[in-house]
C-alpha cells in the first residue's frame, strides 16, 4: 500500500472548497519550500536595512529583487498548476474543466494587478 492510498481519499477544505491532497507542485514541494526560505530571508535582510538605516534606494533595490523572486516563484506555480489540475480536469471532461480554467485564469490577472 502507497502512502497516497493509506491517507484515503483527498478532504475538501471547508473555507477554500479545495482538495487536500496531491497537487501539482507536489514533486517539487522540497525545491519549492527551499526556494521561499531563500525569498524569506530577503524579507529579512529587508527588515534589517531598515533597521540598520540603510540608504532608500539601496533598500528599494532588495525590495524589487524580492518581488521578483516571489513573481517567479508564483509563475511556477502557476504553470504546474495547468499542467497538473487543468490538464486531469480537462482529461475529466464536464463541467470540471470550465471551474479549472476560470479558477486558473482569476489567479493570472491578480498577478497581472501586482
Amino acid at each position: 500500500m502507497t502512502t497516497t492510498e493509506a491517507a484515503g481519499p483527498p478532504v475538501e477544505n471547508p473555507v477554500t472548497g479545495h482538495e487536500h491532497g496531491v497537487h501539482g507542485y507536489h514533486k517539487q514541494k522540497d525545491e519549492h519550500l527551499k526556494r521561499l526560505r531563500r525569498i524569506e530571508g530577503q524579507i529579512r535582510g529587508l527588515q534589517r536595512m531598515v533597521d540598520e538605516d540603510v540608504y532608500c534606494i539601496d533598500i528599494l533595490t532588495q525590495v524589487s529583487a524580492s518581488t521578483k523572486a516571489l513573481q517567479s516563484f508564483a509563475l511556477q506555480l502557476l504553470e504546474e498548476h495547468l499542467r497538473h489540475c487543468v490538464a486531469d480536469a480537462a482529461v475529466k471532461g464536464g463541467d470540471e474543466i470550465d471551474a479549472k480554467v476560470e479558477e486558473a485564469t482569476k489567479a493570472i490577472a491578480r498577478m497581472m494587478r501586482t
